[in-house]
């Protein structure tokens, strides 16, 4: 008869939970802060504590982002806002244009010196998301003067998120997040009038850091199950993504316990860095051997609704693995084969690795109340968190078991995949494109 103790053990536990209370208590872990180094300590020992050896940190130095103040200026009004990180520290003025959606079609218009206006999100009927730093820079590329994100949830909730390519961690015009309030007063009363946006902030040299530990044989090949540590300094990242560093470290308790169960090593790898840009995970790909990584299980948002949602990024051993832990334990599960190049599986699987995107489904499109001051722990239940700990670590078993074979793919299809589903322009512009 199978073990099943573990189970019971799992929805009684509250390892991964108390971790989850830690990271959110330590304030701002913005990337290359010092909260985000106690991010790193605290989980690294968290990690060795439940039984995972070699729990260490990989430092690496990154381009800082220290917030300072902004403003919309329009009229004789101050409008609130927060600068959008790796923002210049710069004024700019020019004429308010509210562009909408901001879809690319939005952008083909005389924009040179002006002030740009774009939502946060896309329109139902619209066939991708279009992601923030896309819109930014088809609004550098028209000649804007100055970009104002606008949240499309409710609430005075002005969003954040960052700008930059790789190759200029800094962005080129003067970037802030309005909430949905004061993007419907600015388009109401100062379209086509001279606004002023102005931000300023520091940019020191900085270092962030990927933590390390693993449990399993000493084999060869391993499996990556990954999150991210930092968060944006305005909140507490509960959600985005605390949840996911803490489900990592109830993993790392489970699996220490079924080590015997395991055929394949399994490497918890949460990251630094990501929400500047996927820097810590690609400082992992870099010095990776793709061949030896069977598979990437990234948590980027699980527990923030009670379905667990996989992007298998076209891998249909992955989607297999997914819906198969679904129906064993008669849990509903949302697979999506589409590609996401967004979050820290993407520096693996754009060269082929097999790896899962792992979020879960929540109402209406983007990232509802992540990115904002609303990202707190009370907007959690623990119960979720316990029942999708039971499906992630079954299926981490799962793809650990020698007669499991995701096989990798050519870099060439991921390309084409992404051509395919329209990609490939925003990639292109904002520098993300390695092909």
């Amino acid at each position: 008869m199978e073990d099943t103790d573990w189970i019971g053990e799992t929805f009684t536990s509250d390892t991964g939970w108390n971790h989850l209370e830690t990271l959110v208590d330590i304030g701002d872990r913005m990337a290359g802060s010092p909260g985000e180094r106690a991010a790193m300590e605290r989980t690294r020992d968290a990690l060795s504590d439940v039984g995972a050896r070699d729990a260490r940190i990989d430092e690496f130095d990154i381009q800082g982002w220290v917030r300072g103040d902004s403003a919309v200026e329009a009229g004789d009004t101050t409008q609130d806002c927060i600068a959008l990180p790796r923002s210049p520290a710069d004024a700019a003025s020019g004429e308010l244009v509210d562009l909408g959606y901001g879809l690319p079609e939005d952008f083909d218009a005389d924009l040179d010196g002006k002030v740009v206006v774009v939502s946060s999100t896309v329109p139902d009927h619209y066939d991708r998301f279009i992601h923030r730093r896309e819109k930014y820079y088809y609004a550098v590329e028209a000649g804007a003067a100055a970009f104002v994100f606008r949240n499309h949830v409710e609430g005075c909730l002005p969003p954040t998120g960052s700008v930059g390519t790789p190759d200029a961690p800094i962005g080129d015009i003067p970037a802030v997040g309005v909430s949905a309030e004061v993007g419907a007063r600015l388009a109401r009363r100062f379209e086509g009038e001279t606004v002023t946006v102005s931000v300023d902030c520091d940019t020191p040299d900085a270092t962030s850091g990927n933590v390390h530990a693993v449990v399993g044989p000493d084999t060869d090949e391993e499996i990556l199950v990954t999150s991210h540590l930092d968060a944006h300094d305005i909140a507490e990242g509960a959600a985005d993504n605390g949840t996911g560093t803490a489900m990592v470290v109830e993993l790392a308790r489970i699996l220490a316990d079924r080590e015997d169960e395991l055929d394949t090593r399994v490497r918890f790898v949460p990251f630094g860095a990501e929400e500047v840009g996927l820097v810590g995970s690609a400082h992992e790909a870099e010095r990776a051997d793709f061949e030896s990584i069977e598979a990437v299980v990234n948590f980027d948002g699980v527990a923030n609704g009670r379905t667990l949602r996989f992007h298998t990024h076209d891998f249909d051993e992955l989607e297999a693995a997914a819906e198969g832990v679904g129906e064993r334990f008669g849990h509903p599960v949302s697979v999506v084969p589409e590609q996401l190049p967004h979050s820290d599986h993407w520096p693996f699987v754009q060269w082929g690795v097999p790896g899962y995107m792992v979020g879960s489904e929540t109402q209406g499109r983007g990232r509802g109340w992540g990115h904002t001051y609303a990202d707190t722990l009370d907007k959690l239940e623990v119960r979720t968190f316990r029942e999708q700990a039971v499906l992630l670590a079954e299926l981490v078993v799962d793809l650990a078991d020698a007669d499991t074979v995701v096989e990798h793919k050519a870099p060439e299809e991921i390309a084409e995949r992404l051509e395919a589903e329209d990609h490939a322009p925003g990639m292109k512009i904002t520098g993300d494109w390695p092909y």
